[in-house]
């Protein structure tokens, strides 16, 4: 079975250089376990108590991932990061300490929910910035404060934006800026203190270090570089975070020297991607090794071969096929066999599907 090989060191090592970076600036920040799908032996692995300790929560997206971290670590402080479903208000309070939220009806909701169950539920109110996802419209936020203000079992405890994720909208100095206005406007007009000012992500931190995120943003939610040692900023490595923390290995379960073209008629029923061919490849051959995953499992785009030299040819439901080329090494010899496998660098999002196939096995390397 293809499996999936997650080094545990380097990624806590990259959680330690990324909260001692937010630290030199006054940032406190969420690990965002989205990734984990709610995996519990990776979450013990990896949020061991030295790195809860170091984080301000660990936040997910889904409330069968935070029930699972409470199930792990009772104490630990967690953060539901996109508005809560109305229907589900009693379970988000149940299993998070704090959401995002940005529909009063939903506010409400959770209010009950927490009278309920006797607590005090924690929300971080989102403003619309430009990036058209979740967020309260910038003209309504004063009137929507007040209205939250009132509910009980409720306290907002910070404001935030979402940028850079669904249309790729910097987060710029003067978007960010505008947080913090909001922030002084609604501390003096309501007496009320704002503690937290959650601004940024992945994205952001480039940004930090160049000074273009104003001081008084102190709250980040934090994903990608944390696991990838990567900023969707420019997509590449920050900082000297490891970027080598995930491989997936496809075991080869056919290798025979075929033609490049297929035979016969070809229709639209097929299910399949397949890389386009050459006309002067008719009667051309070349090694092809079938291997363990297909579509149900992971996108191939996510994929990328450690082996530079082997190339996509097709992939359908549960099998894909790369190409070898002749299959010898430099030396001329035999460079893959049946039952080898090839190895693979996932992307933030392959992994994340990969982590949801009930088809794909998990190592852990310390």
């Amino acid at each position: 079975m293809a499996h999936l090989t997650i080094k545990t060191e380097e990624i806590k090592n990259n959680i330690r250089k990324i909260t001692n970076y937010l630290n030199k600036h006054n940032v406190q920040w969420s690990l965002v376990t989205k990734v984990f799908s709610g995996d519990k032996e990776f979450l013990k692995r990896i949020l061991v108590p030295e790195i809860v300790e170091s984080l301000h929560s660990v936040g997910d997206s889904r409330l069968t991932s935070l029930k699972n971290l409470k199930s792990v670590y009772p104490d630990i402080r967690t953060i539901y990061i996109k508005p809560p479903a109305r229907i589900y208000a009693d379970e988000v309070v149940k299993y998070a300490d704090v959401s995002l939220n940005s529909s009063y009806n939903t506010i409400q909701a959770l209010s009950k929910a927490a009278k309920k169950q006797n607590k005090t539920h924690q929300i971080i109110l989102m403003i619309e910035l430009g990036e058209l996802r979740e967020g309260i419209e910038r003209d309504n936020l004063m009137n929507f404060y007040e209205k939250v203000f009132e509910l009980s079992n409720i306290e907002v405890i910070g404001l935030g934006s979402n940028l850079g994720c669904m249309y790729g909208v910097e987060p710029s100095y003067d978007k960010l800026l505008q947080l913090t206005l909001y922030k002084k406007l609604i501390e003096y007009k309501y007496n009320k203190k704002i503690d937290l000012i959650s601004g940024g992500s992945s994205i952001t931190l480039p940004l930090l270090e160049q000074g273009n995120v104003p001081p008084e943003i102190n709250h980040f939610r934090i994903g990608e570089s944390a696991f990838f040692g990567t900023s969707p900023y420019d997509n590449e490595q920050f900082l000297d975070l490891n970027t080598d923390t995930f491989n997936f290995y496809a075991n080869i379960i056919e290798l025979e020297q075929k033609g490049i073209v297929p035979d016969g008629v070809i229709n639209e029923a097929n299910i399949g991607h397949t890389a386009d061919f050459e006309d002067d490849d008719m009667d051309k051959t070349t090694y092809k090794a079938i291997v363990d995953f297909g579509l149900l499992d992971v996108d191939y785009q996510d994929l990328t071969p450690k082996d530079k030299t082997i190339d996509f040819v097709g992939t359908t439901s549960d099998m894909t096929v790369y190409d070898l080329g002749k299959n010898k090494t430099k030396d001329g010899k035999k460079k893959y066999s049946i039952n080898d496998a090839l190895c693979f660098n996932p992307s933030y999002m392959a992994t994340a599907r990969l982590l949801h196939s009930k088809f794909i096995d998990l190592n852990f390397e310390e």
